[in-house]
Parts: C-alpha cells; structure tokens; sequence
C-alpha cells in the first residue's frame, strides 16, 4: 500500500496540471493578427508560459498596455531569449495574435509568435503544437 501512495497522489495531481495548459484556440483567435511596436514594462518569467507585458502607443496618441503570451521559459531560452535580452524599457516588435476576449481588461492579451529586436534580431517565441497557426514564424515548422 505504501508504495502504491506515490502513484495515487501523482494521478491525483496529473490531470489539474494538464487542464491548465490551454490550447491556442481555447484563448486567441487565429484570424486577429496584431504587431506590437512598444517598450517592455514587466517580463514575467514563469511556467507554462512566459509573458511580456508591453506599452504601446495607438493610433490615437494613447498607451494600451498589452500581455503577450510567449512559449515556456525554457523554449525561449533555446531561442535565445532570456529575461536580460526583454530588458525594461527596451523598444520591440512582436507580431502574434489577439486573444478572443477583446475586452483589453485589465490589458489587452496576445499570443506572440516572434519579437524582433532593434539590432534587427527576428527569434519565434511561441508555442507550437497547440493549434497556432502555421504561419512562418516557427523555423522548425512550415507556413501552411
């Protein structure tokens, strides 16, 4: 019995982990692109997935603040993203997609598939294989 406890406990544990890793579609819409040109505010740097929180002017004069879901902190890392290359203040270019909620409560959300530097520097830092599209973005898939 002791040693069937461990087992018990992880089966317990394993299905809340999977429901909280969503699927692409549960969240953003593949048919609402947005690119983001704006300073980084906050780099939350936490699992399942990283998010960049950006200031971005509009076309009005106004910021929007806007949180853009990238891949898992280790993903971003094999990229070659880490938390001192998303430096506060530093201006960048994501290109990702709107969540479905539109409402930008408390922020606008987005799910970023590359950000560019401006050195010039383009690295994906999406997730894959969670029904985002297959747009380019992703080296290591091709564009539909």
């Amino acid at each position: 019995m002791r040693r069937a406890l461990p087992l018990v406990l992880l089966a317990l544990l394993l299905p809340a982990r999977v429901a909280s890793h969503h699927a692409f579609a549960a969240e953003f819409d593949a048919k609402a692109p947005v690119l983001l040109r704006g300073k980084v505010t906050k780099v939350e740097w936490i699992n399942p997935h990283a998010w960049i929180h950006l200031e971005v002017p509009d076309e009005g004069g106004a910021t929007v603040t806007w949180m853009v879901e990238g891949g898992t902190p280790n993903t971003l890392l094999r990229a070659g993203i880490d938390k001192h290359s998303l430096a506060i203040g530093s201006e960048i270019v994501v290109r990702g997609y709107q969540a479905k909620d539109k409402s930008c409560k408390p922020a606008c959300k987005a799910n970023g598939r590359d950000v560019t530097f401006p050195d010039g520097r383009k690295i994906f830092m999406g997730s894959s294989g969670t029904g985002a599209p297959r747009d380019g973005a992703d080296p290591r898939e091709r564009a539909q």
